[in-house]
C-alpha cells in the first residue's frame, strides 16, 4: 500500500471530534510533516477528513477546501 493510501486510510478511522498533527502522522508513517502536508493537499476524496490534521503549535495549517468550507469551520462543526 502506498504512503498516501496508508495516511488516508488512517484518517478515515479517526473518531468524530478528534484531531492530530502533521508531525504525529509523519512519525507514525516514517516521513516528514511537510510530506504529509503535500499528501493531504493532493486529496480529492471528500470522505477523507484531512481538515482534522493541524500543526504542532495548535495552528490550523493549510487545507485544500475540498469540502467547500474553511478548516476552522469544519473542526468547529464536528465539535458541536
Amino acid at each position: 500500500m502506498r504512503l498516501n493510501q496508508k495516511i488516508f486510510s488512517y484518517l478515515k478511522r479517526l473518531p468524530k471530534g478528534e484531531k492530530m498533527t502533521y508531525k504525529f502522522l509523519a512519525e507514525k508513517f516514517g516521513t516528514s510533516p511537510r510530506a504529509v502536508g503535500q499528501i493531504l493537499k493532493s486529496n480529492k476524496d471528500k470522505s477523507i477528513p484531512c481538515y482534522k490534521v493541524i500543526k504542532s503549535d495548535g495552528k490550523l495549517g493549510g487545507y485544500n477546501s475540498l469540502l467547500g468550507k474553511s478548516k476552522k469551520k469544519l473542526i468547529e462543526e464536528e465539535i458541536d
